[in-house]
């Protein structure tokens, strides 16, 4: 996955986007790779499609992969995982969920606006008050969908 990445990244900052995640499997149709692509004001379906193609010309080059696989690029939609430092300065102001990996007041998972990130843990208001999250404790991490 890090030759994936490092190939996906290469080609996203040309096309001023960033690599969210990425996703190989077995699914019953067979194995996946599945790109996860956003870049500001949103993805287009052409910048799937231009990503998709350019990205499928890289990995038959590079020649890494072993297994036969369906290469699929999309966007990471309204739920956004956050995955890094960057994702939790970005979209500070926003409404989150997360789930943390150890329970902090006997909770682990919370619903809330992310206020900051700051060395290494964010910061949420939550219905119970503001709650902070060291970034190292965070198993999973979403926007919420915002109507």
């Amino acid at each position: 996955m890090d030759r994936v990445k490092a190939v996906a990244e290469s080609l996203l900052i040309t096309e001023d986007m960033e690599l969210v995640d990425i996703e190989y499997r077995r699914e019953p149709l067979g194995w996946v790779l599945r790109l996860f692509i956003d870049k500001r004001g949103g993805v287009t379906l052409e910048d799937c499609t231009r990503v998709s193609q350019e990205m499928g010309r890289s990995l038959d080059v590079e020649d890494f992969i072993s297994n036969p696989y369906h290469l699929e690029v999309s966007s990471p939609g309204l739920d956004r995982p956050l995955k890094n430092e960057r994702d939790f300065i970005r979209f500070s102001e926003r409404r989150i969920r997360v789930k943390t990996i150890d329970p902090i007041g006997k909770q682990k998972s919370f619903k809330g606006k992310l206020r900051a990130c700051v060395e290494g843990r964010i910061e949420m208001e939550t219905e119970g008050g503001i709650v902070e999250i060291p970034l190292s404790n965070i198993a999973r991490a979403n926007l919420e969908v915002e109507l």
